[in-house]
């Protein structure tokens, strides 16, 4: 029974391998493996399960099972090939040889085998010369360096050649086996800025991609000296410690993507320890008065990118909890520091926003409601414990600390706010005397009303103070940060035309001195960040955005700012634009709730008369023209910390709106925009995802792809335009990534060979059955690019399917797009192969009606390609001719061919002409002379 099932098991999986659902056929095979112990049905699962391990790339697993094939078989062919192939793709290329060597010897006249072994010889030799050059070199550059009496400039050149050998396999092995790690140690001890920098950048690279390696130098350089050499004040410098510290982590947490087998795998059985003591002294840095604020930046980085998980399906959250209990205040300490007081740590700009980005993302990372409630149990106890009626630095560290987690974690942050004292101490440090104690108040009050209740209070008790401020104070920076608090209390209401919380004008005088200050080139890049903050939520405002960007000046100011080197702005400058272009999500209105709302007397939201399509679309047309384009792309490059996923989703949303007119599509690819938009099509927000790949879809379907994507990029289109297929996507999404693919498809074979790698033919294959006409047509016209491709051939060559049938059928469509485009596509395929022509006949009744329908068409494409599909099949076989020639297609062939050729004309009748030869060929018919 068991026997008989295995069988059963194993012809599944060959089913499921031939639906291309190798995941299916691998778990098939596998079971049916635990049930036999007949050798040669052994063999074959084994042999099959290499197959689709070769086609799922998981090289490994099929190499192990065709070498298991065999054991059992030595002689065994297939098996033999398969572990060439995933040999080969190992890197393991004199394996590979030996394997097809075999091969060839058993069939010496297979072709395949034979161009295998060829180009494999070829491989191997080359691999040999880079071998042993790189050998010559790394000698050279030894020489150098041990050498005592090399020149300075000598010496620096070695050094930086060794960071290329570094980053090389061959270079990098070399350099670990002649004691190069004990060298560039001696490297570092010289103090000498540009012989360390090199070192550091050779280590980084030794230690990528490789677990031994990188364990051996984390423990010869020591992790306190890499933190201390990270801590330094030289940008470069700290910058290039960060990245050998990434290689360090990703290659002992098994980021690289490598497989670790045999004596790397051996060597190091648990990294644990090693990753948890990175962590321990990234977080000591953080509160480390010797560390400076590019060193601190660069440890926020490190945390922010390796704690939290990636991928939250993953259940170990353990590197997030260890941080929450033991490095938590220390993250809290640098969110409140205040760069007014004695006190405070170095830090740069962006320091603080970092460290907020972290909070957010350690707090999300957390599993369960007690971990939550113990994390904010941690920061309640740090906050309550600044409280100090006798030390105010004490108390606005504190308000600081408790904006710091409002730009975090929001939810968190309003739970803060409701501590007893901690809305008062606010209202109570605007009204003191101190600068610096009205500053950190009046952002925090800032953070503190983005809810509306939460406005409300404040509107009720603080914007008199706020005012009274912008009055008395000299201080520009508190001036620009309480017309923000201001800005921001007057939009609490949204877009609610309805909801307004200031006079008739007030917010347009706000925004009118924030954008004064905002031209004010003489103004620090901090404090006119401020203003751009206060248009983010001034531009909610109908009235303001418009006025905005009628003022060009004011625009290209804000574009400007985005591309400098303070990066905290980016949010409130996509938040901007994200309201300028009305690309925010908007409830639909039922008119039948409207009704019932008024009737209830209940608030019903009111749409501004600005806000309406006309006034949308000349706003994007003006910010297209002052250069919007460019300052998103100039964004998007931003660090990946600062650039967070949320700003990602407000860019995909200003790029998805200016991408609406298919007319400013050319002007926005002019600008980089194409480029831009694949890291937010790829990373990101589940909505921001798609809205970018929508973006993408919109350009890919009029924009040249060469022009668009150059390059390699055009290969990473492919995915996000898949990713629209999804029945989920609404409609347009849906059409318009049908018609991107199909401008790609039809560019080159490569790139068909990544559609149909990223499985998009399933789904293109269902919306040709689609009974919406616009989505039938696209995917048809896709198709019909698609099917010039092998492998498509090869689905459609396939028993036991109706692909053909399906195409055969649109053919006979009364859509005459659809028909071309159906037509197209049997024509190709029945040109590429003949069993094709013959499988045509059997597929439906209906193919020689429909057939003749073509070729009598009234538009001159779809009876060309009607005509060639006839030719095809007249050349495919005699029997098949014959049963063409006794229908009545003879006649419509003769008619067709009979008629004088003009330009339009001329493919047409050739075509005729030839079917009418072929019949002549073969004797059916005969020249009237």
């Amino acid at each position: 029974m068991a026997e008989a099932e295995a069988v059963q098991l194993k012809e599944e999986g060959n089913r499921h391998f031939q639906l291309q659902d190798y995941k299916a056929a691998t778990k098939s095979y596998s079971q049916a493996l635990k049930l036999t112990k007949d050798k040669a049905l052994l063999a074959t699962l084994y042999r099959n399960r290499a197959a689709c391990g070769l086609k799922t790339e998981s090289y490994v697993q099929a190499a192990s099972d065709a070498s298991r094939a065999i054991d059992i078989n030595s002689s065994d062919i297939k098996a033999l090939y398969r572990r060439c192939q995933a040999l080969e793709h190992l890197g393991k290329l004199d394996q590979a040889f030996k394997d097809v060597q075999r091969c060839a010897t058993l069939e010496p006249r297979n072709q395949n085998f034979q161009e295998t072994l060829r180009r494999l010889n070829t491989s191997i030799q080359e691999k040999l010369r880079v071998q042993f050059s790189t050998d010559s070199r790394v000698q050279k550059m030894f020489e150098i360096l041990l050498d005592e009496n090399s020149e300075a400039d000598k010496l620096e050149k070695a050094a930086n050649n060794l960071i290329v050998l570094g980053r090389e396999e061959a270079g990098a092995e070399m350099i670990f086996q002649n004691n190069g790690v004990g060298l560039l140690l001696q490297l570092m001890d010289t103090k000498r800025p540009e012989l360390v920098l090199a070192a550091v950048r050779t280590l980084s690279g030794m230690c990528s991609g490789h677990r031994a390696r990188a364990t051996v130098i984390l423990h010869a350089v020591r992790i306190d000296r890499i933190c201390g050499l990270m801590a330094v004040e030289n940008k470069e410098m700290s910058l290039a410690v960060c990245n050998l510290l990434q290689a360090i982590i990703d290659s002992l947490s098994g980021e690289d993507k490598r497989e670790h087998r045999g004596k790397d795998e051996a060597l190091v059985l648990d990294t644990k320890k090693d990753l948890k003591q990175i962590t321990s002294h990234l977080l000591d840095m953080l509160v480390s008065k010797k560390v400076s604020g590019q060193g601190r930046d660069q440890a926020l980085n490190l945390l922010n990118k390796n704690v939290p998980r990636k991928d939250l399906a993953i259940h170990d959250n353990s590197r997030t909890i260890y941080v929450v209990d033991n490095g938590l205040r220390k993250i809290l300490k640098v969110v409140g520091q205040v760069p007014d007081l004695p006190s405070c740590l170095p830090l740069t700009d962006n320091t603080r926003m970092l460290a907020s980005v972290l909070i957010n993302k350690l707090y999300d990372d957390l599993r369960c409601d007690p971990e939550r409630d113990h994390f904010r149990k941690i920061c309640e106890e740090y906050i309550t414990g600044k409280f100090d009626p006798q030390d105010m630095d004490k108390n606005v560290i504190a308000i600081q600390t408790v904006s710091g987690i409002l730009q975090g974690p929001f939810d968190l942050g309003n739970q803060l706010l409701g501590l007893k004292g901690v809305m008062e101490l606010m209202v109570a440090l605007c009204g003191s005397e101190r600068e610096v104690d009205q500053l950190v108040a009046v952002e925090a009050l800032i953070h503190a009303s983005t809810k509306l209740n939460r406005a409300t209070f404040i509107i009720t008790n603080g914007v008199s103070l706020l005012k009274e401020i912008y009055k008395t104070t000299k201080n520009e920076k508190i001036k620009i940060c309480t017309l923000v608090g201001l800005c921001k209390l007057g939009s609490a209401g949204g877009t609610d035309y309805g909801l307004r919380q200031f006079a008739e004008g007030s917010t347009e005088k706000l925004a009118k001195q924030c954008r004064k200050w905002l031209c004010n080139a003489s103004i620090d890049t901090l404090t006119r960040r401020w203003a751009v903050e206060g248009l983010a939520y001034l531009t909610l405002d109908a009235d303001v955005k418009d006025d905005f960007v009628q003022d060009i000046p004011a625009l290209q100011a804000m574009f400007e700012l985005a591309k400098t080197a303070d990066k905290t702005i980016l949010y409130s400058v996509a938040t901007t634009l994200v309201n300028c272009t009305n690309s925010y999500d908007v409830k639909e209105v039922i008119p039948e709730l409207v009704q019932l709302a008024k009737f209830s007397k209940q608030h019903v939201p009111e749409e501004h008369p600005k806000d309406k399509k006309d006034f949308i679309d000349m706003r994007v047309k003006r910010l297209l023209k002052a250069g919007v384009t460019s300052a998103l792309a100039c964004m998007v490059k931003a660090d990946s910390a600062i650039l967070t996923d949320q700003t990602k989703e407000l860019l995909a949303r200003v790029f998805l709106a200016l991408c609406d007119n298919p007319k400013d599509r050319g002007t926005i690819v002019a600008q980089g925009g194409g480029k831009a938009l694949i890291p937010l099509a790829l990373e990101g927000t589940d909505v921001g995802k798609v809205k970018a790949a929508h973006a993408l879809a919109k350009i890919a379907a009029v924009s040249n792809p060469d022009i668009a994507f150059p390059g390699e990029r055009v290969y990473e289109v492919v995915r996000p335009l898949v990713s629209l297929l999804d029945t989920q996507r609404d409609g347009l999404q849906n059409y318009e990534a049908l018609l991107g693919l199909t401008n790609l498809s039809g560019r080159s074979d490569k790139l068909r060979q990544k559609i149909f790698k990223e499985r998009a033919l399933p789904d293109i294959e269902n919306y040709m059955f689609e009974n919406h006409d616009q989505l039938r047509q696209a995917a048809t016209e896709c198709m019909c690019n698609m099917v010039v491709n092998k492998e498509v051939q090869e689905r459609f060559l396939a028993d036991g399917n109706d692909r053909l049938k399906l195409v055969v059928l649109l053919c006979g469509e009364d859509d005459d797009k659809v028909q071309n485009a159906a037509a197209g596509a049997l024509a190709m395929l029945t040109a590429a192969h003949k069993k094709l022509c013959l499988k045509m006949t059997q597929v439906t009744t209906q193919w020689l009606e429909i057939l003749q329908r073509l070729c009598l068409h009234d538009r001159l494409s779809v009876q060309h390609r009607g005509l060639v599909i006839a030719y095809n099949l007249l050349a495919a076989d005699a029997e098949l001719a014959k049963k063409l020639v006794e229908s009545e297609l003879l006649e419509i062939l003769t008619v067709v061919g009979k008629q004088e050729p003009d330009e339009k004309k001329a493919a047409v009748v050739q075509t005729a002409r030839e079917c009418l030869i072929k019949c002549m060929d073969y004797g059916f018919i005969k020249p009237v002379s």
